[in-house]
């Protein structure tokens, strides 16, 4: 995902945040990073990140932006190419990995068993070893798999 694609995301993510029911306009995330974070960036700049005029920020820019849509200012840069290695001094997959997940839990702060699922998963010393146990899960047939999540992990299906 390329930094212009995040910022668009995260604003769309923002406005349901806040009840809106819409995304941010860029203006308003101008106007509310100045309010609430006493510092900020120009809706113009914002328009130059997201059609990827601009593809780099600086760093005050990063952490005004991290800050404003409370994700780590590791994630507000462009992914790889999916399959492509990591370019050298750029951090491994298992670190890229825990990132993605921290990042991710604040977008799902919403739903608390994802944020939490996601957060608890990057804080383990080998989180893909959790996703190579939940492909097996997912690999078992439909009615062992509902028998083990009703029985053995004492899910409770009751969303009330």
């Amino acid at each position: 995902m390329t930094l212009a694609e995040k910022l668009r995301l995260l604003r769309e993510e923002e406005g349901r945040a806040r009840g809106l029911g819409r995304a941010l306009s860029k203006a308003d995330v101008a106007r509310l990073m100045q309010s609430e974070l006493e510092a900020g960036v120009s809706a113009a700049y914002l328009s130059q990140l997201e059609s990827g005029a601009r593809v780099h920020l600086t760093a005050r820019t990063r952490v005004l932006l991290a800050n404003f849509y409370k994700v780590h200012p590791g994630y507000l840069v462009d992914d790889g190419e999916p399959g492509q290695p990591p370019m050298e001094g750029e951090r491994g997959s298992a670190d890229a990995l825990v990132e993605w997940l921290r990042a991710h839990a604040q977008h799902f702060q919403g739903d608390q068993l994802v944020a939490k699922v996601l957060t608890e998963l990057s804080a383990r010393a080998e989180p893909r070893r959790y996703f190579q146990a939940l492909e097996r899960l997912l690999a078992l047939p439909a009615a062992e798999l509902e028998r083990l999540i009703e029985a053995d992990f004492c899910v409770d299906t009751d969303p009330t």
